[in-house]
């Protein structure tokens, strides 16, 4: 039985990818590029008709899943789309091997970010939409669109997309998990053609506003100019991104409490307070450490506004290239890898709700020494959390930083310098993109060795679906019955 329903979940998936192979394959034609086209409709032919032939003869049973089945489908589902998302990259020819179009196809739909380019501009203009599309569809989650668009989950719908999403809590907007994805995917849309407007209106092409529309909300990061961002030199494009990058890092379920008018919901959120304050106070310190850079403050506080939102969403977009400035401000920059987005929304990262959290526990065990028969609890949103919570954000950040150490050790393998192997697995863990040391903005990581590669595939994957969905697989517990 879970056979079947694997099947039909994965044959559902890889048509709906499948069809938005239709955008770059309309951009393929429009731009002339017709040696590609047959890469993108190909498989989308071939993912339809296998989604057909398994789900119309099984239209009758219903899907079910337990919870280790669960984990096991979403940790395949990512791997399978990541391969098919590699197909069209691989076959145009525009990368040396398939190492490196399985890896460009990973950072995407992982919201990664990382390239193996250094000419993106060379790119046919279909092949570099497809690209910024996989941080899209990866950004708000693959099986969540599953789940949003095809019902037919059942009772397996909520485990799935908790397998998948991110933070510590794991909860509905509404009280159907359908209903709950269709709102999220409403909201992401209506966002994505927002930003695609204003970035058209402020001088992009609408190709090249359409492609950073999808990495802005996906916080990915992919750009199809070389020197990402930058390279428009315009005020009003680095504004418009900026302000869709911070939303993008906050927990997409204030938004439909904000378009539901429920403020209170938002006032109240101890990791929107915490976020806000990240935000203005690496801005500022950023500033004033890149100050003797450049000219005016104003143009300080620009670029290092535009860096402090691009890191700490983990996008990883960039207006200049932070590893020539000082080192004050880049050690400031670094600690923005430590941190992350919101839970809940397209970031990555160890998440801000889990420094709260770990602070507040902090906090009481400060207080428990001086009051020792005192009683204290971890309050979140006005409320009293879970007793368990911390237990939890322990697991969860020592199995991160255990992860970041061991790929860390895979990077000096492949004879990366310490410092450049700690941060690209900070990136590629946390999701990021750039990186410090030979990793900066403006490289690329095509130079690493193949099976540095592929271990940073496994780590971004990791990484996006929170570490255990992907190493629970290494637990002995999972194989007992």
């Amino acid at each position: 039985m879970f056979a079947v329903t694997f099947f039909k979940i994965l044959t559902i998936l890889l048509s709906i990818v499948g069809v938005t192979f239709l955008m770059p394959a309309g951009v393929a034609v429009y731009c002339g590029e017709y040696q590609v086209l047959p890469y993108f409709l190909i498989p989308m032919a071939v993912s339809v008709v296998l989604m057909l032939a398994v789900n119309i003869p099984t239209r009758k049973i219903k899907a079910s899943m337990n919870i280790k089945q669960t984990f096991l489908t979403v940790a395949l589902l990512w791997i399978i789309v990541s391969f098919m998302g590699s197909i069209p990259l691989y076959f145009s020819g525009v990368f040396p091997s398939y190492t490196e179009a399985f890896f460009e196809s990973v950072s995407g739909f992982t919201t990664t970010g990382a390239t193996v380019l250094s000419d993106l501009e060379s790119l046919p203009r279909s092949i570099n939409l497809w690209r910024c599309l996989t941080h899209w569809l990866g950004g708000m989650g693959i099986v969540t669109l599953t789940v949003a668009l095809l019902p037919l989950l059942g009772v397996g719908g909520f485990q799935l997309i908790k397998a998948e999403t991110t933070g510590p809590e794991k909860g509905k907007v509404t009280s159907r998990i359908t209903t709950t994805a269709k709102i999220l995917w409403a909201i992401y849309i209506g966002f994505t053609l927002t930003e695609t407007i204003l970035l058209k209106l402020a001088g992009m092409d609408f190709i090249d506003a359409l492609s950073h529309s999808f990495s802005t909300l996906g916080t990915g990061g992919f750009s199809t100019r070389n020197d990402s961002i930058g390279a428009y030199n315009s005020l009003s494009i680095d504004i418009i991104i900026t302000v869709f990058m911070f939303i993008s890092g906050i927990n997409f379920s204030l938004l439909f409490y904000l378009f539901t008018r429920k403020f209170t919901d938002i006032r109240d959120n101890s990791e929107f307070k915490a976020y806000i304050l990240i935000v203005v106070f690496f801005s500022l310190a950023v500033t004033f450490c890149v100050l003797p850079k450049f000219n005016t403050f104003g143009t300080a506080l620009h670029h290092s506004f535009f860096q402090v939102i691009s890191l700490l969403s983990t996008t990883g977009f960039s207006t200049k290239d932070y590893i020539v400035w000082p080192a004050s401000a880049q050690f400031l920059l670094m600690l923005l890898f430590f941190i992350g987005g919101s839970s809940g929304s397209t970031a990555g990262g160890i998440k801000v709700v889990r420094w709260v959290i770990l602070g507040k526990q902090i906090n009481n065990e400060t207080k428990r020494m001086l009051h020792p028969h005192g009683v204290f609890s971890v309050r979140l949103n006005n409320r009293i959390g879970r007793k368990d919570i911390i237990f939890s954000v322990a697991s969860f950040m020592t199995l991160y930083f255990v992860l970041v150490f061991i790929t860390t050790f895979v990077g000096c393998l492949g004879n990366l310098d310490l410092f450049t192997s700690f941060t690209g697995a900070l990136s590629v863990v946390g999701n990021v993109g750039p990186g410090f040391g030979l990793l900066g903005p403006s490289n690329n990581m095509g130079f690493i060795p193949g099976f540095v590669k592929w271990w940073y595939c496994f780590a971004m994957i990791a990484g996006r679906l929170e570490l255990y969905t992907m190493l629970i697989f290494f637990m002995p517990s999972y194989w007992k019955r």
